[in-house]
């Protein structure tokens, strides 16, 4: 399968596909202690390949990352997608928000929008949210979006994380 990244444009928030500009604000978010609920710091190999992964997910799956670009400046906020590596027994969506920029509801209109295309552009019934327990921020956004928690979920590789469920509506 082969697949264009869609480009995505909402309220304040454009979803566009990775620029090798992304990659060095990748990079400072893993190496930083702010990474620690998403296995980091991370080397910047690590990185490498999951930026790598993620852009080749489109043509693999027919979906995957997306860079958050402001709409207004055009500066790049974080990243989100749909994500399915071989250990994650489900479709993920996931976010990164740059420090500076959190708290300002950028996070809840990207991860709407890329839940929203898995849902009604892939029809996907059910995505999950991998969310590490100490992340409070990252589980008040996935209640906001709406996501229960399911504790009978499974985890990758069997980690304790908490399952978030995002269902179709």
């Amino acid at each position: 399968m082969s697949a264009a990244v869609p480009v995505l444009t909402g309220a304040r928030v454009i979803l566009r596909p990775y620029r090798m500009s992304d990659f060095d604000r990748l990079v400072n978010h893993y190496q930083s202690p702010r990474s620690a609920y998403m296995d980091g710091p991370k080397s910047i190999g690590k990185v490498w390949s999951e930026f790598a992964a993620d852009i080749g997910q489109w043509a693999l799956l027919g979906f995957g990352c997306w860079s958050i670009e402001e709409r207004a400046s055009g500066a790049c906020l974080g990243v989100t997608g749909i994500n399915f590596p071989p250990e994650y027994p489900e479709r993920e969506i996931g976010w990164v928000l740059w420090e500076e920029f959190e708290g300002k509801g950028y996070a809840f209109e990207a991860a709407s929008m890329a839940r929203d295309f898995g849902f009604r552009k892939l029809k996907f019934d059910t995505l999950v949210s991998y969310i590490d327990p100490d992340n409070a921020r990252s589980i008040r956004l996935a209640e906001r979006l709406g996501a229960v928690r399911d504790e009978k979920a499974a985890t990758p590789n069997g980690e304790g994380c908490l399952v978030y469920r995002h269902t179709r509506v």
